[in-house]
């Protein structure tokens, strides 16, 4: 759906994006993650037009992205509200949807069937001035979506909202995925990441340090840690113990086939096994460790030259 190849940006003779490349397939819900400062901001303004390529070529759906396709094939909320406070909501809404090409009834309609969704009927006559910040981030994402996109782009979509209208969103925007949306979904919670996206790409410094589906990125960089709860006691494995809890036993091993060995030695001394896992590190861990791995390999090369 979308493809970034070997886009290059510059800001006053500072690399902000640095030969980034990624693709993101049709219908999935992708993380576009990094520290601050890392290049993200600049990407989404080059995906949206907002700003150019210094280099570099963006497509959607194998064309070249121009000002056409990014009005009616992308839908952008960005972190930073982009809202006219004294407007009424509902004449609000009919604005931006016209803006994106549909006619005032096709307006009506999508914005009664969100509207109806999100449980906004009653704020039609107010003003944006007069919502809370979980209110507005309604708004907005009612704002992005209403002309249908194909590719959905959302900075930090659950900043203000509660846990209820959290998940209201969050189903939203699993059902838009499910029915052939793409979502380009950035934020700066790992744990939303972990929930929501299935493919992701980490920028730091202006370069894609990884990227790929979230499943194997986390087994890639798993530490051959296993939990065990078992009836019996695994004090023998002492030194390889790392952690104990009502929960079981965490023990670092050397390699997969060594966790096969301990559970047949619980099974030859007739203890009963209730649970065996390997423990696969977060995406905030993998987050950390690549962003500083990334840094002190910088640092030493500075300090080699």
């Amino acid at each position: 759906m979308l493809k970034l190849q070997q886009v290059k940006k510059y800001y006053a003779g500072q690399k902000a994006v640095d030969d980034v490349s990624f693709d993101v397939r049709q219908g999935s819900i992708f993380g576009l993650l990094g520290p601050n400062g890392a290049g993200k901001s600049s990407i989404l303004r080059m995906i949206t037009g907002i700003t150019q390529p210094d280099s570099g070529e963006i497509y959607i759906e194998n064309q070249k992205i121009n000002a056409l396709s990014q009005s009616e094939s992308i839908g952008y909320m960005p972190e930073e509200r982009g809202l006219y406070k004294k407007m009424k909501i509902g004449e609000q809404a009919m604005y931006l949807a016209q803006l994106k090409g549909l006619t005032r009834l096709q307006a009506s309609q999508q914005i009664k069937i969100w509207f109806e969704k999100l449980d906004m009927m009653s704020w039609w006559n107010k003003k944006v001035e007069d919502l809370s910040k979980g209110m507005s981030q309604k708004l907005q994402f009612v704002t992005t979506v209403i002309h249908q996109p194909k590719l959905l782009i959302l900075d930090e979509p659950f900043s203000g909202l509660d846990p209820v209208n959290s998940e209201v969103i969050k189903k939203e925007i699993f059902q838009l995925s499910k029915s052939g949306t793409t979502v380009l979904f950035s934020t700066h919670r790992m744990e939303q990441v972990e929930e929501i996206c299935e493919d992701i790409v980490l920028i730091n410094k202006g370069k894609v340090l990884i990227n790929g589906q979230v499943d194997q990125i986390r087994k890639e960089f798993k530490k051959n840690q296993y939990k065990y709860k078992v009836s019996g006691n695994l004090d023998v494995f002492e030194e390889k113990i790392i952690d104990k809890s009502d929960q079981g036993i965490t023990l670092q091993l050397q390699h997969q086939q060594e966790a096969q060995e301990i559970l047949k030695y619980c099974l030859d001394h007739q203890m009963n096994v209730y649970g065996f896992e390997e423990i696969l590190p977060g995406l905030n861990e993998i987050f950390i460790q690549a962003v500083e791995g990334n840094a002190a390999r910088t640092f030493e090369k500075e300090i080699n030259v």
